[in-house]
């Protein structure tokens, strides 16, 4: 691999590194997701650094060029992160419709039992001291005597 294409690869590492736990430290990325891009700036940062294992992996698949090995790295790390953002995704999508459901059971039995609701007051911005405001805008809140 030339010293140039290693050098490039050697830096975009640091960079990636660096922004990730720049971005972990201003609170922007969690603990939780920063783990995957740290060992994929590692994994990259490492390849650019031991030429070897990028000439073997390169010889191994059959590949003529081997600093196209390091684009099939990054294709796989991008490939397996939005797999797992894929699960986190639909993970949160099921608990969110969950809730969803919860709250028009408890919304329900507000309306039948007429509890006072939390959502009710005489705010002047017609939520309630928490700040909140009625599910559905366009219903008048109900009133309790």
């Amino acid at each position: 691999m030339p010293n140039t294409i290693q050098i490039v690869g050697v830096i975009t590492s640091g960079l990636l590194l660096f922004l990730v736990l720049e971005l972990v430290r201003r609170r922007k990325l969690t603990e939780e997701y920063s783990f995957f891009w740290i060992l994929c700036a590692l994994a990259l940062l490492g390849l650019s650094l031991w030429r070897e294992i990028i000439d073997t992996s390169a010889r191994w698949l059959g590949v003529f060029y081997p600093p196209v090995v390091l684009l099939l790295v990054l294709v796989f790390f991008v490939f397996v992160g939005l797999l797992y953002f894929s699960v986190i995704v639909s993970t949160y999508r099921r608990r969110i419709e969950e809730l969803i459901g919860r709250v028009a059971i408890l919304e329900a039995l507000e309306r039948r039992q007429e509890i006072p609701s939390p959502s009710v007051s005489s705010s002047t911005d017609g939520g309630s001291a928490m700040g909140l405001q009625s599910a559905h805008p366009d219903e008048d809140p109900p009133r309790h005597s």
